[in-house]
């Protein structure tokens, strides 16, 4: 497996900043939030898009793709009973897999926990018939850029729709184009009743992308989540994908989230290696 981490980790560094530093630290790849760049993906110019390619390569990272899909726009909803909303979201989904492309990307991580509740009145077959409308639709762009859409499962205190990797795998088969996919995320996992051992070895056919992180929004081994089971189901599964550190509180500070969760996993890759 290969290892990378998430730009907004690096809070208001300059992006060419945060590269060099995750390289520094022994990362092979980074995942964009397209806010970091622009509020809007349509305001990313190609001489941008050019040069953050650039920033990487001199850095020594591959851009893996995308993260925080719809952080910080509007008139985006996967799950909107308005069809206009739906064509919208789609249109502009078709916009990230370009971009993504561009960068030299090939992951676009669907979260967007708000973008996709269910609306008042959207029951959950109503939004899983509206989600799947979306995605399909934005398929076909997904793959004349050979560019996958995973999606990721979120806790029930961040979203209503899509809670479990079960709901998820039942949106992708429903969809059933190769370039819709699975994306796990540990601090999501933990909220299932099933282990995430076991979610890994039960989905690993449809997982394309994998989020280190713990439950306490921090990187791995920055709380009690223990990851030599999590790598060790990943190993027995044949999974080759990247894993990408994404943490949501930044209180021990970049330098030490950044550093410590690699030399945490390379430690548990050790660990597992030795028996």
């Amino acid at each position: 497996m290969k290892f990378a981490i998430c730009n907004e980790t690096f809070q208001d560094w300059p992006l060419e900043r945060g590269f060099q530093f995750a390289a520094e630290c022994g990362y092979e790849g980074v995942e964009i939030a397209p806010f970091t760049v622009a509020p809007y993906v349509t305001q990313i110019s190609q001489t941008t898009r050019h040069e953050i390619r650039k920033q990487a390569d001199q850095a020594g990272l591959e851009i893996i793709g995308l993260h925080w899909l719809l952080a910080k726009t509007e008139g985006f909803h996967l799950t909107s009973p308005d069809p206009e909303i739906r064509r919208r979201t789609a249109d502009y989904l078709a916009e990230l897999s370009r971009f993504c492309a561009d960068l030299g990307g090939h992951i676009l991580v669907f979260g967007s926990p708000k973008q996709r509740d269910l609306l008042e009145g959207v029951s959950l077959e109503k939004g899983m018939d509206y989600a799947a409308e979306v995605f399909s639709r934005v398929a076909p762009v997904l793959e004349d850029h050979e560019v996958v859409l995973a999606i990721e499962p979120l806790a029930p205190a961040e979203t209503n729709f899509l809670c479990t990797a079960a709901e998820a795998t039942e949106l992708i088969e429903r969809i059933g184009s190769p370039q819709v996919r699975l994306h796990l995320d540990c601090k999501a996992m933990s909220s299932e009743k099933i282990p995430i051992p076991q979610l890994i070895r039960q989905y690993h056919p449809l997982l394309a992308h994998f989020h280190a992180n713990d439950p306490n929004r921090q990187g791995p081994g920055f709380g009690q989540l223990d990851f030599i089971p999590i790598f060790e189901a990943l190993g027995q599964v044949g999974y080759q994908g990247w894993v990408s550190v994404e943490v949501f509180d930044y209180s021990p500070g970049v330098e030490r989230l950044a550093q410590e969760s690699l030399q945490y996993m390379l430690s548990c890759l050790e660990k597992i290696a030795h028996g």
